[in-house]
């Protein structure tokens, strides 16, 4: 089993690869970084799969290079606003021979959920039980439904489903770069394992990565994901206003806005101009940062308003103790986070992955910390997570199968062909005595009569 896990985020604007370990102290170690910018991609969407696959060559390549490892398998982030949910509730039978429930009885009621029916064209990516029921008990959620006594083992799923043509691209371009999918994640629960952390998801939070293509929504209460969905509205919407208010190329817009852009226009400089590069010698053009900002709330407003619609849809609007975190190249706006406050009305943070990387082994740890790559570095971790999980069950497995008494054919006895002395009682010694006596007498009858009959029939030796 690989040491190493590949974690390959394939979004709108960059395609961007993590080579990563677990360090000795038991945090994220990044030994390997590469980014490249994402052709062929819309929305989260691979529409162009060489160009795609170029991409992800050049990004795995220059990773490669860094760790000094050749990659072989990836974890993919998938995303996109053809990703969607849905609710589902599934029973089985507890077997007669189980006196409690069994960590495959829970596996086979989760791998059943796999097998429901779908709308045309839909194939399922994740499956996350919410609870468990047994006998028509319900579970707290603390409570592990293997080992429990009952028949009758119930839960309700939260399922999502993708688009099959969509997932099938990201499968062709990742193998035509000469990969291999170790697993296929959604983006937002990838980055939620980089910036949140149990008592987050305990307490009850919700997650908005704010891409180039989507802003992706992850909500989670007792531990568990509750509600997810996609948004096709994100960073580049803000970029395209931008340029095609300020007309200016799209490039330009891009900058000025991860450079000068707030979402509050009234916490800038009202007096500050930018001055923007004019084409074939044109005079530069001039706006004011009370303008861009200006620009940057109305799309980012529409942006939390929608958030904020989910969030109530989601039903957890006010079990979320931990607020919103918000995370993706978007959450690094100026202002970002009181403007959410106020439109979303519930409390909120940044979200960097800075907290579970090594920063002693992390290679460009600094810049490694930046939100956007929130995505790239959950990915290892899921993957790190998801491998410890498969060993664990291997050894489990392995020591179940070392405990289980041999299952074989019966052996059979060996026969002793030595003769043993049989001891006879009195009677049957004197019996046996008897049945000798009478043999031998039958045989001196049989022998007195054989003789006279000799003697009668046989002619007499006269002599010559």
């Amino acid at each position: 089993m690989n040491k190493y896990i590949v974690g390959l985020d394939i979004g709108t604007t960059k395609i961007a690869c993590f080579i990563g370990e677990r360090s000795q102290n038991g945090k994220i170690r990044i030994l390997g970084f590469g980014k490249t910018e994402s052709v062929g991609v819309e929305r989260g969407v691979v529409r162009n799969i060489r160009d795609t696959s170029d991409s992800i060559r050049r990004a795995v390549s220059e990773a490669s290079e860094m760790a000094k490892y050749d990659v072989e398998e990836v974890y993919v982030g998938i995303a996109g606003q053809h990703i969607k949910s849905r609710s589902n509730t599934g029973s089985i039978m507890v077997p007669a021979e189980h006196r409690q429930i069994e960590k495959s009885d829970v596996d086979q009621l989760i791998e059943d959920q796999y097998r429901v029916m779908l709308e045309p064209g839909e194939e399922i990516i994740h499956v996350f039980p919410q609870s468990f029921t047994v006998d028509n008990d319900k579970l707290e959620p603390e409570i592990n439904p293997v080992g429990v006594a009952g028949k009758c083992l119930m839960a309700n799923f939260h399922i999502v489903t993708g688009n099959a043509a969509n997932v099938r691209n990201i499968r062709d371009a990742v193998e035509e770069a000469g990969l291999k999918i170790k697993g296929v994640v959604l983006e937002p629960i990838a980055s939620a394992y980089a910036v949140l952390d149990d008592r987050d998801k305990n307490a009850g939070v919700a997650l908005v990565d704010i891409g180039g293509g989507t802003t992706d929504i992850a909500i989670f209460q007792d531990g568990i994901i509750r509600h997810t969905s996609v948004l096709p509205l994100a960073g580049n919407v803000i970029t395209n206003d931008i340029r095609e208010s300020c007309k200016i190329l799209k490039h330009q817009a891009e900058s000025l806005k991860t450079k000068f852009g707030s979402c509050v226009p009234n916490l800038v400089n009202q007096d500050d101009i930018i001055a923007i590069p004019g084409i074939r010698n044109q005079p530069p053009r001039e706006i004011s940062v009370k303008t861009l900002a200006g620009i940057i709330k109305a799309r980012m407003q529409l942006i939390l308003e929608q958030v904020q619609y989910e969030i109530q849809l989601s039903g957890y609007e006010r079990q979320l103790i931990a607020g919103v975190v918000l995370t993706g190249g978007g959450a690094r706006l100026k202002n970002i986070k009181e403007f959410a406050e106020v439109t979303i009305g519930i409390d909120s943070r940044i979200g960097t992955p800075d907290e579970h990387l090594d920063q002693q082994g992390s290679i460009t740890f600094e810049d490694l910390g930046h939100p956007m790559y929130a995505t790239g570095i959950g990915l290892v971790i899921y993957g790190l997570l998801e491998t410890e999980r498969q060993q664990r069950d291997a050894a489990e497995e392995k020591s179940d199968a070392e405990d289980a008494p041999a299952v074989g054919p019966t052996p059979v006895p060996e026969v002793d062909d030595t003769e043993e002395e049989v001891v006879e009682s009195p009677k049957a010694k004197k019996k046996k005595e008897k049945k000798i006596e009478e043999g031998k007498k039958g045989k001196n009858f049989a022998d007195s009569v054989k003789n006279w009959l000799t003697d009668k029939f046989t002619e007499p030796d006269l002599g010559e």
